[in-house]
């Protein structure tokens, strides 16, 4: 095998799904600047996610609109008719 073939910086990672504040964590080499106190009271990183396996249409069987960038509206405004 290989020497030296995977990242150094693998480690535990708190990811945070912002619209139903829905957290998990998980290993990953990801960079972030962020910190979060998880339930073990440990420290780790933390990635915020605009979407995840609990607020995802296909995973929950709900049509939940999310919109954080106003695509939608930018959408409308520029197709709206006159």
């Amino acid at each position: 095998m290989k020497q030296d073939l995977h990242p150094k910086n693998y480690r535990l990672v708190v990811f945070k799904d912002m619209s139903n504040d829905y957290s998990f964590i998980t290993k990953s080499c990801i960079d972030t600047k962020e910190t979060v106190k998880w339930e073990d009271g440990n420290e780790y990183p933390l990635v915020k996610l605009e979407i995840s396996h609990m607020s995802h249409p296909f995973y929950t069987g709900k049509m939940k609109l999310v919109d954080t960038a106003g695509r939608i509206d930018k959408f409308r405004s520029r197709y709206a008719k006159k």
